[in-house]
């Protein structure tokens, strides 16, 4: 098999300089050091399946902790076997962009049924087909707030840092200024800053994005923050958690005019952390804002029902330049997904699950606190996250590793963000809290 790869040195350099980089280090130059992989160590010649084999064992050095307390972004939750079952259908796996979209009422009809059942879930009138992650779908949303008089973006600070990152990014290319909205001592957004930041902003102000539950797990006051918003005419953009609204009340009911967030919890499984999917709903008025594509119900001339391409910017594929949005794909398999883990939860079950989460969530930080060295950082009200400080966090992490546990996300040296979901068992709360509290 050669060198496994058919390019020649020539064509690396000749991409290389169309992309106006010295080199494949500097191309690589935002990647973290830490997560790169120097080399491969990959012998040269090898046949199939003993190349096969050695990336096999490269694979097996991959640990997949059989117990885990961390989120902040990406959850453990169980996942009926009935999905996997459904959406392995070759049916559903080849299909893709429905380029003649009518003649696919099949895949038109799965992104329908996912709308609705996005709808439903953040109280908003309308969905799209999803979006590539939840961080995107952020950027996207905020995006959707400009008019041609208000630019500038609010993000409260409580929100998950990559968000924030990837608004930064977004509102960059489009030069729109952001600002970014303090968080109070209880690790909520401070709603007298909100309120002293879009006053001073003269009107200038398009949008505000909160995230509910926020990063730290905590639940924002959306009443609040969307009154706030509103009186300086500005629009809120609520960031959700999809399983915290199976016991929270709807972003739409609390006054969001737009909600967004990342689709992972509804079936699909932490997979090394994709494919994922960003869903996006709104109000009404905003609808011929919202990227992507949106199908509609309709009868055929038989009278039948019937499924249609709806609303598509043209501009996101010949006239990119132009276009409000560069979303001009989605992620329909992963949104499938989820409209069958939803179909097959049920109401019911939906609801329960949320209901565990936060339950077993409020036992284990219980416990926790009561832990030498341990101690809530926060004091309110939370879904299934919450945030303790540590003695040492490095330590604490090694040390539940040793068990085959993945403890909560560091955010300082002295403090962790922990998750618990309706998959961990109360065995397993109290056997954290026993290594915890004996050391060893």
């Amino acid at each position: 098999m050669g060198s496994y790869l058919s390019l020649t040195d020539g064509d690396r350099r000749e991409m290389l300089t169309a992309l106006g980089v010295s080199g494949v280090e500097e191309l690589f130059s935002q990647i973290p050091e830490t997560v790169k992989i120097k080399e491969l160590k990959i012998p040269q010649g090898l046949s199939e399946i003993e190349l096969a084999r050695k990336f096999s064992g490269l694979a097996a050095e991959n640990r997949v902790f059989p117990v885990i307390f961390r989120g902040a972004g990406a959850y453990k939750h169980y996942i009926p076997a009935a999905v996997k079952r459904i959406t392995s259908n070759e049916t559903f796996i080849t299909a893709y962009t429905p380029y003649q979209a009518e003649i696919s009422q099949g895949i038109l009809q799965s992104i329908f049924e996912y709308q609705s059942m996005i709808c439903e879930l953040t109280g908003m009138d309308v969905s799209n087909a999803s979006v590539y992650d939840g961080a995107s779908a952020a950027a996207e949303a905020v995006n959707m707030c400009r008019e041609r008089n208000r630019q500038g973006i609010c993000v409260s600070a409580s929100t998950h840092p990559q968000v924030i990152q990837t608004i930064r990014t977004y509102c960059m290319g489009y030069g729109i200024p952001v600002t970014i909205v303090p968080q109070g001592k209880d690790g909520r957004t401070d709603a007298d800053s909100l309120k002293k930041i879009l006053a001073g902003s003269g009107g200038s102000a398009a949008g505000v994005f909160i995230q509910n539950p926020n990063f730290f797990g905590l639940i924002e006051d959306v009443p609040a923050l969307a009154e706030i918003t509103h009186a300086s005419g500005a629009l809120l953009v609520a960031g959700v958690n999809p399983i915290s609204l199976g016991l929270l009340e709807s972003p739409g009911a609390q006054g969001a005019d737009i909600a967004c967030g990342e689709g992972q919890s509804l079936g699909l499984p932490l997979a090394f952390g994709g494919p994922y999917l960003g869903f996006m709903a709104c109000k009404t008025p905003l609808m011929r804002k919202l990227p992507g594509r949106i199908i509609g119900e309709t009868t055929d001339a038989k009278g039948e029902r019937a499924f249609v391409l709806t609303l598509q910017a043209r501009e996101q594929h010949i006239r990119r330049e132009k276009a409000s949005s560069n979303i001009c794909s989605n992620e329909a398999h992963c949104a499938l997904t989820a409209a069958v883990y939803l179909a097959v939860m049920g109401e019911e079950g939906f609801a329960e699950a949320a209901v565990q989460c936060h339950a077993k969530a409020v036992y284990a930080a219980k416990e926790i606190g009561k832990t030498p060295g341990f101690s809530l950082v926060y004091e309110g009200d939370f879904f299934h996250e919450f945030v303790t400080r540590c003695p040492d966090t490095k330590k604490t992490l090694e040390l539940l590793e040793k068990h085959g546990i993945l403890g909560g996300y560091p955010l300082s040296a002295n403090e962790l963000l922990w998750c618990v979901t309706e998959a961990n068992t109360k065995e397993e709360i109290d056997t954290l809290v026993r290594i915890l509290r004996e050391g060893k």
